[in-house]
C-alpha cells in the first residue's frame, strides 16, 4: 500500500498566516497592559471570555470554588472536556450535559484525534448547517426528490439517510460507520429516528438537527430490504445503473435515490458498495438511503479513493470508533441523569472498575452454568479478579486496602447474582474487596434506554471482559478506549472454550459479515490478507477488524 500523500492545506490560509499571527501577538501583548492602567477595568479572564476564548482554570483543593451541581466535579485535575478538539464548543452545555461531563467519568484517553480529523469535523458541521433540515437547500432537494425520477445532476448538497434495524448495539455501530462514510463523501448525514430511539441522544451537530424531518418523499424506509427495487444491487441488475465506465456516467441518467443494503444477509452485487468504481457511480446520486446492522467501517479502507483521507483522519487505524463514537453519541439529559446518578452512587468510589458484558448466541446455545465457569476462569486466569478463599468468610478480613467494582450487564441477571454471592460469602486470597454492582434501571424502563445505560456505564470501566459477539460490549470498550478480554463462544458440542478468553489486540469493533469479493483482484478472496491494518477478528474467524 502506497504511503498517504500529505494532507491538503488551503492556500489562502497559508498566505495569510503571518499577518494574522502578528496581529494576534500585538493584541495579547499590548491590550492587557492598556487594561491594567484603565479605571473600572474588566479582568483579563472577562476580556478573553468576551472575545469567545474558552479558558480552563486550574484550582487546587484550597481555592476551588464550590458550585452547586448534580454532577460530581473531577478530583484534583481538570479534564479536556472537548476531547482534544474533537467536540465543538458551540453546543449549549445545558442542552446536552453528557457532552461535557461524560468524559469526567473516564480516564483521559491516550488517543488524541488528528488535527485533520478535527478540521474535517468542523467543515462537516458547516456543511450540515448549510444543507441540513430547515435550510433552503434541504427544502429544494426534497422537492426535487419528490418530483424527479432521475438524479438532479450536480446539486449543491447531497445526502445520506440512515434508517434503523435490529438491536441498539448494532444500530450504534452502523450509525458510526455511516457517518464516517458521509464524512468521506461530503454528504449530509440524516437519521431516520425510530420511535424506540426517540429521546435517547442529543443532537451532535451544533446549530442543526440530524433527524430526518417528517414528510420525506421516500415512503416506508424501514421496509427496504435486500432485493428492493431501489437497492443498488437491483438497480445494477436492471441496468438502471451501469458501473462499466464509472467516469462516463452522467448524474442526470441515474435514479433519484439508491438504497444501500449493508446488512448481514447482503450478497453480490450489493457488496460492490466497497469497490472503487461503484463508489464513483454512487457519488453522482444525490440521495442515498442506507440500512446496516454491521460495523462496516473497516470495509471503507478497501476503497482506494478513500485511502488518503482515512489515513489523514486516523493515523492510528484502530481509533476509528473511539473517535467517531465519542463525537457522535451523547445521551440526552433525561438518560444522562440516570447514568450520572448511578455512577455517583455506585461506581465513583472504587479504585478499579471492571466491566463484564455477557451475551449468548442463539445459534450456539451454552448453559448459564458453563458460561459462568468460563467467565470466572477468565477473570481468575488473567488476574482480573482475585480468587476466593473457600474457607474464609468475607467478614474474616478487615477493611481492604484496595477495592474493585464489577459492573455486570447481561439479559440474564443470574450471572451478576452468582458472582455477587461468590464474593459476598467468601474473602479473597489477596485481601482485596470486590463489590458486584446491581444492574441499573427499573423493569418498566424502555429496552433501548437500558442498553444505552449499559453501554455508557461499561465505558467508565478500566478493564473490560466482553462476549466475543456482543455489540453492546463493543460500544462500551470502544468509547472507553481500552482493549478488552474477549470470551469466545464454546465450539459446537463443547461446553467450555479453551482458552476461556483472549486479549484483543485492538479496541475496534469487529465487522462480522465482510464482503467475500475482493474488488482489487476482481474475484472472491480473503480480505483479511489484503491490508496490513485490516485483519481477522480474534474470536470471529470470518470477521474483519482494524488494527494499528
Amino acid at each position: 500500500m502506497r504511503p498517504p500523500r500529505a494532507p491538503p492545506q488551503p492556500a489562502a490560509a497559508r498566505s495569510a498566516a503571518w499577518p494574522v499571527g502578528l496581529l494576534v501577538a500585538l493584541c495579547f501583548t499590548t491590550l492587557p497592559l492598556f487594561l491594567a492602567l484603565s479605571p473600572g477595568r474588566p479582568s483579563l479572564l472577562d476580556l478573553w471570555q468576551q472575545m469567545g476564548i474558552r479558558v480552563t482554570v486550574h484550582y487546587d483543593d484550597e481555592t476551588r470554588p464550590s458550585e452547586p451541581s448534580s454532577d460530581p466535579p473531577p478530583e484534583r485535575e481538570t479534564r479536556d472536556v472537548l476531547l482534544g478538539g474533537l467536540l465543538s464548543p458551540d453546543v449549549d452545555e445545558a442542552s446536552c450535559r453528557s457532552r461535557y461531563l461524560s468524559s469526567l467519568h473516564r480516564a483521559p484517553s491516550p488517543h488524541s484525534p488528528s488535527p485533520y480529523l478535527v478540521s474535517r469535523l468542523r467543515r462537516y458541521e458547516a456543511l450540515h448547517r448549510r444543507c441540513g433540515p430547515g435550510t433552503p437547500s434541504y427544502d429544494k432537494s426534497v422537492r426535487q426528490l419528490a418530483s424527479a425520477h432521475h438524479s438532479m445532476g450536480l446539486a449543491e448538497c447531497s445526502y445520506l439517510v440512515w434508517t434503523p434495524g435490529s438491536h441498539l448495539g448494532d444500530r450504534v455501530l452502523s450509525m458510526a460507520s455511516a457517518f464516517l462514510y458521509a464524512l468521506l463523501t461530503r454528504r449530509v448525514f440524516l437519521v431516520d429516528m425510530a420511535t424506540d430511539m426517540a429521546g435517547l441522544f442529543c443532537e451532535p451537530f451544533p446549530g442543526a438537527s440530524w433527524e430526518l424531518p417528517p414528510g420525506f418523499p421516500v415512503r416506508n424506509l424501514t421496509r427496504l430490504r435486500r432485493g428492493s427495487e431501489h437497492s443498488y444491487g437491483s438497480l445494477l441488475g436492471a441496468k438502471k445503473i451501469r458501473n462499466e465506465d464509472p467516469a462516463g456516467v452522467r448524474s442526470e441518467s441515474l435514479p433519484s435515490y439508491a438504497y444501500l443494503h449493508l446488512a448481514h444477509d447482503y450478497q453480490l452485487p450489493d457488496q460492490l458498495f466497497f469497490c472503487d468504481d461503484d463508489q464513483t457511480v454512487l457519488g453522482k446520486v444525490n440521495w442515498l438511503v442506507l440500512r446496516s446492522d454491521l460495523y462496516f467501517a473497516p470495509g471503507l479502507f478497501f476503497v482506494p479513493q478513500f485511502e488518503d483521507e482515512l489515513r489523514w483522519m486516523f493515523p492510528a487505524a484502530d481509533t476509528v470508533f473511539h473517535h467517531i463514537g465519542r463525537y457522535l453519541f451523547h445521551p440526552s439529559n433525561k438518560v444522562w441523569k440516570i447514568i450520572a446518578g448511578y455512577y455517583t452512587s455506585y461506581m465513583a468510589k472504587f479504585d478499579e472498575k471492571i466491566g463484564i458484558q455477557i451475551a449468548t448466541l442463539a445459534g450456539n446455545p451454552v448453559s448459564a452454568e458453563a458460561y459462568f465457569k468460563q467467565v470466572t476462569a477468565c477473570t481468575s486466569q488473567e488476574k482480573i479478579l482475585p480468587e476466593i478463599d473457600p474457607d474464609a468468610a468475607s467478614t474474616d478480613y478487615e477493611a481492604a486496602a484496595t477495592s474493585k467494582a464489577v459492573f455486570v450487564s447481561s439479559a440474564q441477571p443470574e450471572y451478576a447474582e452468582r458472582l455477587r454471592s461468590m464474593y459476598y460469602e467468601h474473602a479473597t486470597v489477596t485481601g482485596e474487596s470486590v463489590s458486584v454492582l446491581k444492574q441499573p434501571g427499573a423493569r418498566k424502563q424502555p429496552q433501548n434506554q437500558k442498553l444505552l445505560l449499559e453501554m455508557f456505564l461499561q465505558s467508565y470501566c478500566n478493564v473490560s471482559v466482553v462476549s466475543g459477539w456482543s455489540t453492546v460490549g463493543y460500544v462500551g470498550h470502544g468509547l472507553a478506549g481500552v482493549k478488552p478480554w474477549l470470551l469466545p463462544p464454546p465450539p459446537r458440542n463443547q461446553t467450555v472454550a479453551n482458552p476461556p478468553c483472549v486479549r484483543a489486540t485492538s479496541m475496534e469493533p469487529c465487522f462480522h459479515a465482510p464482503p467475500s469479493y475482493d474488488c482489487r483482484a476482481k474475484k472472491n478472496g480473503d480480505l483479511g490478507a489484503v491490508l496490513r491494518f485490516v485483519r481477522h477478528c480474534e474470536v470471529s474467524g470470518d470477521g474483519l477488524k482494524l488494527f494499528d
